[in-house]
């Protein structure tokens, strides 16, 4: 699935909360010496339109982070 850019309407607001995030999470850090990373997702409730993301990790990195995070919640809600 090739990466599509975040849709026209979340644009704005998705890179104003990421400049928010990555600022409270790690300062005035450079790129290098950031120690927090983060990655918002957004959708809209109850359609079958994509879900938009924006993180301040590479992608590898993110999606590393996700499944961690989804492997932890699945194992939890089968407990």
């Amino acid at each position: 699935m090739a990466e599509e850019p975040i849709e026209a309407e979340f644009i704005e607001v998705m890179n104003n909360i990421a400049k928010a995030l990555d600022h409270t999470f790690n300062g005035r850090a450079p790129l290098g010496e950031r120690t927090v990373g983060f990655v918002l997702l957004a959708f809209k409730f109850g359609t079958e339109g994509r879900v938009n993301y924006i993180s301040n990790a590479n992608r590898a990195d993110m999606l590393a982070a996700m499944k961690a995070f989804i492997a932890r919640a699945e194992s939890a809600q089968a407990h």
